[in-house]
């Protein structure tokens, strides 16, 4: 069964430039080296809310686990802690449409 590797997290304010070169140059062909399906991004403009959102599609909870236990994942969530505040993640089985 599919399953969606949900994240959320923050921009650091003083990091959106490096942040956004991070993601579009390193972050997502980095989740697709490994395997993953980036399938949507969204941001939050209002409320009290994580700034950031991201579902990761994956073909089974098995071949998450192997990759988030990766040398090559930990050297993207480190580049990526460096850069947002607030980080958390979670493993959902996939369905279409928005979740959280």
């Amino acid at each position: 069964m599919s399953v969606k590797l949900m994240m959320t997290w923050d921009i650091v304010p003083e990091h959106e430039q490096d942040y956004f070169e991070f993601v579009i140059g390193e972050f997502i062909p980095g989740v697709q080296r490994l395997g993953f399906q980036p399938v949507e991004a969204w941001a939050t403009i209002y409320g009290d809310y994580p700034q950031i959102q991201v579902g990761i599609l994956a073909d089974d909870l098995s071949g998450v686990q192997q990759v988030l236990r990766s040398e090559g994942w930990s050297q993207l969530q480190d580049k990526l802690f460096g850069l947002v505040k607030n980080f958390s993640y979670k493993v959902v089985p996939a369905r279409n449409g928005f979740q959280f």
